[in-house]
């Protein structure tokens, strides 16, 4: 067990949740604001997507980060500002029988720096890197693409750049290709590594599959662990417990408890009272900043 954490807010994402909760921000407006009132409750860290205001679904427009960073920026809050580069990885096949080509309204398939060039304008503390392709749904033809060589090349121009990746493990096999990109000097130690749990077709939520994970980490690495859904706020208990920072946020879960629709406020609230009912302290975003070694380039 760790005796102090960070907290992350994951703020919106870029799937369909906002049919389902009138809480998850879609405008950049509305998103820089959710992230400064989670930050005011006590998140160090708000992770960010961005979503087409007119369609709602998730986006990789440079100008829509730029509205939302620019807000958060010059708030008086100071959170470390953690920018996705996971979007133009999105694969949606034809069909089963008929797989190619591919669906043309599901599919944003980006050249490695293309997927980083919010992030080379905006130069975030952290950006997150997905370290792996995966099955995305039940009966979905959508696949996450992340192929190791694009994985290689992101890595290396994040770096340039003097941004902190943190490095998004799904499943046990990425944490091999994590060592892979550690051991080419491609990610400094220690590195900065999410855990993502209960994701359909990824690393179950389950206590065993968590523990696992853990074992496989890199020496040194710094890093959190959550789940999406109902297990969400239990997660904001067991991460310590493995020494893991904590992750909540409408991004992975609408719902404060049974039927009771969140706010990202409310969610990063809620992990906090959790955390400090079992005597865990919660770090500030200074903190962070010196922890991680982080380089603020604004």
């Amino acid at each position: 067990m760790i005796s102090e954490v960070f907290i992350t807010c994951a703020v919106t994402g870029g799937g369909s949740s906002v049919e389902r909760s009138k809480h998850v921000p879609v405008t950049p407006e509305q998103i820089a604001a959710s992230a400064i009132e989670a930050a005011r409750a006590g998140a160090a860290v708000v992770h960010i997507h961005v979503r087409d205001p007119v369609t709602r679904r998730g986006a990789r427009d440079p100008a829509l980060y730029r509205a939302v960073v620019q807000r958060i920026r010059k708030s008086d809050e100071n959170p470390v500002i953690n920018l996705t580069a996971g979007m133009g990885g999105d694969l949606v096949f034809g069909g089963a029988e008929s797989p190619l080509p591919p669906n043309a309204a599901g599919t944003d398939i980006a050249g490695a720096h293309e997927r980083l060039v919010h992030v080379e304008e905006l130069r975030p503390e952290i950006c997150t890197l997905d370290c792996g392709t995966m099955n995305w749904g039940a009966r979905s033809q959508y696949i996450m693409v992340n192929t190791a060589g694009t994985l290689r090349t992101m890595a290396g121009r994040v770096k340039e750049l003097g941004v902190r990746p943190e490095l998004e493990v799904f499943d046990a096999g990425q944490l091999v290709l994590v060592r892979d990109l550690i051991e080419e000097g491609l990610i400094e130690q220690p590195a900065l590594i999410q855990l993502c749990m209960g994701i359909r077709y990824g690393a179950p939520d389950d206590p065993t599959t968590l523990m696992t994970l853990v074992r496989l980490l890199p020496p040194q690495a710094v890093y959190s662990a959550f789940s999406i859904g109902r297990m969400q706020l239990p997660y904001a208990a067991l991460a310590p417990l493995v020494g893991a920072n904590v992750r909540v946020g409408l991004e992975d879960n609408l719902y404060l408890s049974r039927g009771r629709l969140a706010t990202n406020a409310e969610l990063v609230q809620r992990a906090i009272e959790i955390l400090e009912r079992m005597g865990v302290r919660v770090m500030s975003p200074d903190e962070v900043r010196q922890k991680l070694a982080l380089k603020v380039h604004v």
